[in-house]
């Protein structure tokens, strides 16, 4: 999370920020993400998105919801990554009624935490009314207690039918595009939406290992 809340020497209020964890991304963001921000993550299955995941969780008190994977198995993909997480509570939506099991967990969300919901999909299958009521919620929710919600948003070829109604709704929208040419592996995160913010003109290219690391090779942002 960012530092201060009031620059003394100016007297204006400077807003917080949660930051992204690689460095050429937040400076690039104006120090990170606004706490309050409702984030959607636009990715490919067969991509290394869940480095994004796994770094915001390592940052703040957690609650990480999962629509696909078992609670043990998203926990143990995290910790092989890092070997402990403070404050992360993994649990599995529940399959009959995703959209009421997210709202009370999002009506629950303490100060300056995070919300992850991956994949974002079953919500988006859900009831149109009851999916449109659950995000003008979560946004409430995360005003209220400088929170962040990350989505995580599958992109193939049976886009639910709401995925338009997630991005709108959302502040930030991070797109990750990976590509496979010859015999390499490109990444490039574009960010065309920033709510109160600035979005990016340029896409920055990504090296996705094991770790997030800006591609200064083909850097173009």
């Amino acid at each position: 999370m960012g530092s201060g809340s009031m620059d003394a020497a100016r007297g204006e209020t400077v807003t917080q920020r949660f930051e992204m964890g690689v460095r050429a991304l937040d400076r690039k963001l104006n120090g990170g993400i606004p706490t309050g921000s409702l984030v959607t993550l636009l990715a490919e299955p067969a991509s290394q998105a869940e480095l994004f995941l796994s770094e915001f969780v390592a940052r703040q008190e957690t609650v990480y919801l999962s629509g696909e994977q078992a609670p043990t198995t998203v926990t143990s993909a995290l910790r092989s990554r890092r070997e402990t997480y403070d404050d992360l509570a993994v649990s599995q939506l529940d399959r009959e009624a995703p959209v009421s099991d997210a709202l009370a967990h999002a009506e629950e969300l303490t100060d300056g935490a995070l919300l992850v919901i991956d994949p974002v999909e079953p919500l988006e299958r859900a009831d149109t009314g009851e999916y449109r009521a659950f995000l003008e919620t979560l946004q409430a929710r995360l005003t209220q207690t400088g929170s962040i919600a990350v989505l995580y948003a599958l992109k193939h070829g049976r886009t639910p039918s709401q995925r338009h109604r997630t991005e709108y709704t959302s502040d930030i929208v991070l797109d990750l595009e990976t590509k496979r040419r010859d015999d390499a592996i490109e990444n490039r995160l574009y960010i065309p939406k920033f709510r109160g913010g600035r979005a990016l003109t340029e896409p920055i290219c990504l090296d996705l290992t094991d770790r997030i690391s800006v591609d200064t090779t083909r850097d173009i942002a």
